[in-house]
């Protein structure tokens, strides 16, 4: 694997990826053997190819705060001063139709595309978004936003202006103090009404694709069945029609180093001179970072120990793989909130929860689907994307399954979608 895709691995510790969309190309170059879902409308694609040369000029973005004022989540709680941060690039035309909204996955925020300055990081969907790219800029209108507790909540530097959010770290207006558990559960249902209040307030009408990975992709669902006269197509990518008992089951995994480190006392941890679950965040973090990985994306580490260290004879030593998985939690710890991870845990296991069942959900979509699977994937394994196509075309609705190959797991959902570009394209009708 190239330098500037391990620094995307790197910077992802669950699903997260960032760096050089040249890097991305290369390694979509190493080639994809998709497949059609039954039943899938005539002419869907074959084969996934590399994307079309990114443009000189990198797209500029600028992140923006939508004020949601107060938001009442499905659960009957109140958010007293629900707040989101956005970006958008392109044009919305006069009728309002040709808007995007890109969702984002469990780790990330709503830089998915562009960079916030000139040789700044680039977004995590930068090789298919922006001019003349899959998700052309210059034909779309494309927004993407945070969500309600997102995890990124020290995330800004000289180089990004940081995560926008609303959750448990926030202020209760009532008592001086933030929320901590106190804040309202949320659901992925809750994520799209805010984005549905910032698409009002934007003047969009009509969305011609909602799309995005992992957590993205169940936002991107939620959206469909939701909002069904609203939403032309849809492109999930990574992802599950259902989240079942052993989806659920992973999640309460997740959560264990969290609930278990003495320093979260049961989340009330923001207090002065107490100190945060930083270590038990690392460690769930450790957990869906390795998750996260098919085998293929760690085998520059092998067998070999750390520098100057012998597993062998010393049971303190370590091999170069923990060390990596360590630096890498550890880093991704330092900006997050242990909180907040719960919270969007629960979130995930409240994907399409007002509804029966999955094809009760989707028998209200009216819209076209790209469905975005990935062989390797161990956090949706790929049986779930070719589930969710099955069902779709069972609801009578166009499906096509492209399925991303490649070493990377889970995270070819973000660092391989350039192997996804023609059938991308071809979806959009460019």
């Amino acid at each position: 694997m190239s330098a500037p895709v391990l620094r995307r691995a790197l910077m992802a510790a669950s699903l997260l990826a960032a760096g050089a969309a040249s890097a991305i190309r290369r390694a979509a170059a190493q080639g994809a053997a998709p497949g059609a879902a039954p039943g899938a409308a005539p002419g869907a694609m074959p084969s996934a190819t590399p994307a079309a040369p990114a443009p000189a000029e990198p797209l500029i973005v600028r992140k923006q705060v939508f004020e949601a004022g107060e938001y009442r989540t499905r659960g009957g709680g109140t958010v007293p001063n629900a707040r989101i941060g956005y970006q958008t690039a392109g044009t919305l035309n006069a009728a309002g139709d040709n808007a995007v909204l890109i969702a984002h996955f469990f780790s990330a925020n709503s830089h998915a595309f562009g960079r916030y300055a000139p040789g700044g990081p680039a977004g995590y969907w930068d090789d298919i978004v922006g001019p003349g790219k899959a998700i052309d800029t210059n034909r779309f209108f494309v927004v993407s936003s945070d969500t309600l507790v997102n995890l990124n909540i020290n995330d800004g530097n000289s180089t990004n202006p940081g995560t926008t959010s609303t959750g448990p770290a926030t202020i209760d207006p009532k008592t001086g103090r933030p929320f901590g558990m106190n804040y309202p559960v949320v659901s992925m249902r809750d994520f799209i009404e805010v984005q549905k209040l910032l698409l009002d307030s934007l003047g969009v009408k009509r969305l011609a694709l909602v799309a995005g990975p992992s957590m993205g992709s169940l936002q991107a669902i939620e959206w469909a069945c939701a909002y069904p006269e609203m939403v032309e197509r849809v492109m999930p990518a990574v992802c599950t029609g259902e989240f079942d008992a052993f989806l659920m089951g992973w999640m309460e995994i997740w959560e264990v180093p969290i609930r278990t480190d003495p320093n979260w006392r049961g989340g009330d941890y923001y207090g002065q001179g107490r100190e945060a679950p930083t270590r038990g965040l690392a460690e769930a973090l450790k957990i869906v970072t390795l998750q996260a990985r098919d085998r293929g994306s760690l085998t520059q580490f092998g067998r070999r120990p750390i520098d100057g260290q012998d597993p062998a004879r010393r049971m303190g030593d370590s091999f170069a793989v923990e060390k990596f998985l360590d630096d890498a939690a550890t880093a991704r710890a330092k900006t997050a909130d242990a909180n907040a991870f719960l919270y969007l845990t629960r979130a995930n296991q409240l994907f399409l929860n007002e509804y029966p069942d999955t094809a009760s959900a989707l028998a209200r979509s009216r819209a076209s689907w790209l469905v975005l699977p990935a062989v390797g994937d161990r956090i949706f394994p790929v049986t779930y994307g070719r589930e969710l196509a099955e069902a779709v075309r069972k609801a009578g609705r166009p499906v096509t399954l492209v399925e991303l190959e490649g070493g990377l797991g889970h995270l070819e959902g973000v660092a391989g979608m350039a192997k996804a570009d023609r059938a991308i394209r071809t979806f959009l009708g460019t």
